[in-house]
């Protein structure tokens, strides 16, 4: 049976979350075009109900500039960018809200506000970002961790990174996806800390501490997503070569990764941040309104297939 394109996993995400209801969404500082504009492409593809919060005069501004109607959307009016942030937390908190979106505002200033121990939306798990891609050439959708969060993960905090991008692939439709933990070699190694803490996890993975998916690993990227490439270097593995979710040491190499498939490929990528109460939709500045609309689209069918968390 032929497999899927990369195209038509994208569009089944899209349809997936077409299916269900709008996710009221707390849109935080969206202060720029690109940021309000995609939003805007949320809610006209019927995926978020959103809720601006942030300086109401510069909002409207905005629009006006950019001919973007927000027409019917509610302002909730506040000062400035981290009183942005810690009113979506507050509207989660409140069950007014079931999502955030970054807006105009720096990602550190929000996932502050998003983490706080006192009054923030922290689970037992670790947050993490993943970067969801519809890469031409590649028959699947693909999912690369974490490449915006976590700076250098130690192996605790990996296994929280690998378990969030198993949730969200399996969310999405994948059934038991395969997870290749990304090294610079194949083989087990002192000298490369990446490759004990892959085989850490793959052992992780056996013991039930990691669940839902299939880990390998030390696996190069080559060899993680090329057949052949697996083939000739002799490695046999259900994961080599076709994997689903791919598991970057730290975040520099994570980032690079997922976003040379953009620059260099083509490819679409969405993103969102979980292991909070609810999904968090973290856009770039340089994202298109397709990824824009790819990232919510994410948030809204995980959050759908995930309730969130009980305070």
């Amino acid at each position: 049976m032929p497999t899927p394109s990369p195209q038509a996993a994208a569009t089944d995400v899209l349809a997936r979350a077409a299916g269900l209801p709008p996710l009221v969404t707390a849109v935080v500082h969206p202060c720029d075009e690109s940021s309000l504009a995609g939003a805007i492409a949320a809610r006209d593809h019927g995926l978020i109900a959103p809720i601006l919060i942030g300086p109401e005069e510069k909002i409207c501004r905005v629009a006006a500039e950019a001919g973007l109607d927000i027409a019917g959307v509610p302002i909730d009016p506040v000062p400035h960018s981290h009183a942005a942030a810690a009113r979506a937390v507050e509207l989660v908190r409140r069950a007014e809200a079931r999502t955030i979106m970054k807006g105009s505002l720096h990602t550190d200033e929000l996932l502050a506000e998003v983490v706080r121990r006192d009054i923030g939306l922290r689970t037992a798990r670790r947050i993490s970002h993943v970067f969801v891609l519809q890469v031409p050439g590649y028959d699947r959708l693909l999912f690369v961790t974490d490449g915006a969060v976590n700076i250098d993960p130690c192996l605790e905090e990996k296994a929280d990174i690998v378990q969030n991008a198993i949730d969200l692939a399996v969310a999405l439709g994948v059934v038991r996806p395969r997870v290749a933990i990304l090294s610079a070699v194949e083989t087990v190694t002192s000298k490369l800390r990446s490759t004990l803490d892959a085989a850490a996890l793959c052992k992780m993975a056996d013991r039930g501490q990691i669940t839902g998916g299939l880990l390998d690993g030390p696996l190069a990227f080559d060899n993680a997503v090329s057949p052949e490439a697996a083939r000739t270097k002799g490695i046999a593995s259900e994961v080599a070569g076709r994997a689903d979710i791919l598991v970057a040491p730290d975040l520099e190499s994570g980032n690079i990764l997922a976003k040379q498939f953009g620059h260099f490929s083509g490819a679409t990528a969405g993103g969102i941040v979980l292991g909070a109460r609810v999904p968090v939709i973290l856009s770039s500045r340089a994202d298109s309104l397709a990824s824009r609309v790819l990232s919510a689209a994410v948030a809204v069918v995980f959050a759908n297939a995930r309730p969130a968390a009980a305070t």
